[in-house]
């Protein structure tokens, strides 16, 4: 744990520190030639005529940082050289502006200039900062005015950088918030369906910290007045401080889920609570009074809570030794380090950039994919926990078979004598049967928790191929883009006015340097993995929805080879190399059945196929499971068959016995023939057994299609 989280810090801080092509600000404004004031105007009132009699106070600050504050600033660029800026635009990297003019004054004139979008093939509003352009050519003493009011904590980096290199930059940023909104959707969808199959509320409370986390961001950056309200909506003027309570909510909720701090340490019980209970005061803060002091107050509670969840899973797992805090621990410990990081590149002190702007997001996703492992740690932990349980209830299962056949043989010489003492045996006998059931309840469900930590572990590593398709497309689809757009700003830059066939062949000649017809092609089979991908993650995620009825208890019309299908994506992973699965499904009729049950009973039967071939001492260059399902006489067939080690007579009429295994101490419980025995006995059905040693061994499914 430790490894992790050491190695995890570096490697932020040093991304922190490369600079290189990821920066913005190539030249500061003072190295652009001009001279830099601000005048600040508590009134809100002034315009462009009164302000420039107004005395403006130098400054050589390269991020416009003035915290929290309800005044309007002016800044003032005065120009001491002539400069000519062709293409060039004056570039203000804030999102959340309520208010950005810029003015050119010169010869005794004032101009106000418009704002500028870069993307002239979008006809909405550019929402990504404040963009206005500036004039071909400046003369010495010409002044630039900028009127700017923020709508929470006034940041304002300010730069004059070419058309082409912030085109660039912002095809740079949606790439990685698309990787982020990509992570973010990935964690999202897969941690919903383990809710969907476990019913832990930590799953719950997660998936909507991740939204509402994602939320922010998106309104942060300005995404959100691009795609989902307008810039002066009045849900635009909560959305920072809404999100990130709601965030903070169900990280406490989470925390408190998690952390299982009722049991572990009431103390942070209570606090924890009593943070969630102020978040709530300060909602009510932010739509009946002030947004601005409800953003302070969002600020305090959002440090005091990490400070609170770090120390609480730093209680938890040291003082209680909770294995799967230790995730915990180390990623809100990132999270931490990556907003101090970030407040530390709004002051100068680390460099800002296209990385470190994003230093919260990748924090975030990092933070968010550390807590999926410890959600997953979590059901080993139990898992473990569990296993001691069943090793405990095998022994005390053993103890009370003993005790039932002495009291038998004690029962069968007295039974005419002692009347009374009888009785007394007999309530003795009734206690045990109980302690008995509620043995074999809890071994069922090790047993289901088992099967459910290998589906998890399955299903995580199928996701993971083709999300692989996805991210290794992404930075050659990138490089290819780049190369077309290059030809492109080469056909415009054509000049009419010389020799256009010289123009001409010099780019024809850069096509065949980097080979565009292979560039197209290449371009063609990317976008083709990238859609492989994709289709290959809906499969998983259709076949997992479909296994996931597993508490479904009431009848339902189902396709039979529907759930054959959806139980072989599933266990993919552990079917190895040199096994083929033949699949020979037959036209079937909906079968009325608990999904969930009958689910249950494929995973069971096909995990065991593959267990026998696997354990086969003399392996074949190819094995076979061979599933075939058809409809005869009204009854519905489903054959499941193995080309491995097979049993005897004496194990096959064995085999459906509770707690009966042929597999090593702690390797198997013996319950998962007994589950599938009784519950294909509760749907009025049978099955059969076909197995012979070394040659492999077949299960028939008989099921009535009216039962």
């Amino acid at each position: 744990m430790k490894k992790i989280f050491t190695s995890l810090f570096l490697f932020v801080l040093l991304l922190s520190h490369y600079t290189g092509y990821c920066s913005l600000y190539p030249n500061d404004l003072v190295s652009q030639g001009f001279g830099v004031s601000v005048y600040r105007d508590v009134t809100n009132k002034d315009d462009i005529k009164q302000v420039l009699q107004k005395k403006f106070v130098a400054t050589d600050a390269k991020i416009f940082n003035f915290g929290l504050d309800k005044a309007t600033y002016w800044i003032k660029l005065d120009l001491k050289e002539n400069h000519h800026y062709i293409n060039r635009v004056l570039f203000i990297d804030q999102a959340r502006l309520s208010l950005a003019e810029m003015y050119v004054y010169r010869d005794q004139q004032i101009e106000q200039s418009p704002e500028y979008n870069p993307l002239s093939y979008v006809q909405t509003k550019f929402t990504q900062g404040k963009i206005f352009k500036v004039p071909d050519s400046l003369t010495k003493g010409t002044e630039l005015y900028l009127r700017l009011k923020s709508k929470e904590t006034f940041l304002a980096p300010v730069t004059i950088v070419e058309e082409g290199y912030l085109l660039e930059t912002f095809s740079l940023r949606g790439i990685v918030f698309g990787f982020y909104t990509g992570i973010m959707a990935i964690m999202f969808v897969y941690n919903l369906f383990l809710y969907i199959i476990i019913r832990d509320k930590s799953y719950l409370y997660y998936i909507f910290y991740i939204f509402s986390i994602w939320l922010t961001q998106v309104t942060i950056q300005g995404y959100s007045s691009k795609y989902f309200w307008d810039d002066n909506s009045q849900i635009n003027n909560y959305a920072v401080v809404l999100f990130s309570c709601i965030g903070l909510i169900f990280a406490s909720f989470f925390t408190l889920s998690f952390l299982n701090t009722k049991v572990f340490s009431k103390v942070w019980n209570n606090l924890i609570t009593g943070l969630y209970i102020l978040t709530f005061l300060n909602l009510i803060i932010l739509f009946a009074f002030s947004i601005s002091v409800a953003f302070i107050i969002m600020q305090v509670l959002t440090l005091t809570g990490a400070i609170f969840a770090l120390a609480a899973a730093y209680f938890v797992y040291f003082k209680k030794h909770f294995k799967p805090a230790g995730y915990y621990l180390v990623a809100w410990s990132v999270l931490l380090f990556g907003v101090i990081l970030f407040i530390m590149k709004d002051y100068s002190i680390i460099p800002y950039n296209n990385f470190t702007i994003y230093l919260l997001q990748i924090t975030s996703s990092i933070e968010v994919m550390l807590l999926s492992f410890a959600l997953a740690d979590k059901i080993n932990f139990f898992k473990k926990e569990n296993e001691v349980a069943q090793a405990q209830a095998l022994n005390a299962s053993l103890e009370n078979q003993k005790l039932i056949k002495e009291q038998n043989i004690v029962l069968e010489k007295r039974v005419q004598e002692r009347t009374e003492e009888l009785q007394n045996a007999n309530s003795t006998l009734n206690v045990t049967l109980t302690n008995l059931k509620d043995t074999q309840s809890q071994l069922v469900d090790a047993e289901k928790m088992a099967a459910l930590g290998q589906l998890t572990a399955g299903i995580a590593h199928e996701i993971n191929n083709p999300i692989n398709f996805v991210t290794s497309n992404i930075k050659p689809l990138e490089l290819d883009i780049k190369d077309l757009k290059e030809i492109i700003t080469r056909y415009e830059e054509i000049d009419f006015s010389k020799d256009v066939k010289e123009q001409m062949d010099e780019i024809e000649a850069f096509k065949q340097q980097i080979d565009l017809n292979f560039v197209n092609n290449e371009i063609t089979s990317l976008l083709s993995g990238i859609s492989e991908g994709a289709k290959r993650t809906a499969e998983i995620i259709r076949s997992l929805r479909n296994f996931s009825r597993v508490d479904e208890t009431d009848m339902k019309p189902i396709d039979l080879n529907e759930g054959l299908q959806s139980t072989l994506v599933l266990v993919r992973n552990n079917i190895p190399d040199n096994l083929t699965v033949v699949k020979e499904f037959g036209n079937l009729p909906k079968v009325e059945c608990q999904p969930g049950k009958i689910n249950q009973v494929f995973m069971n039967l096909v995990s065991n196929a593959i267990q026998a071939i696997k354990t086969k001492e003399n392996q074949r260059d190819e094995e076979f499971l061979t599933i075939k399902s058809w409809y005869a006489d009204q009854q519905v067939k489903i054959s499941i068959k193995d080309t491995g080690i097979g049993m005897t007579e004496e194990v096959k009429h064995r085999i459906f016995e509770p707690f009966f295994t042929t597999k090593d101490i702690g390797e198997g419980t013996g319950l998962g023939l007994s589950i599938v025995f009784s519950i294909i006995e509760n749907h009025k059905g049978h099955i059969d057994v076909i197995s012979k040693i070394n040659e492999g061994t077949e299960f028939i499914i008989t099921l009535n299609v009216n039962p």
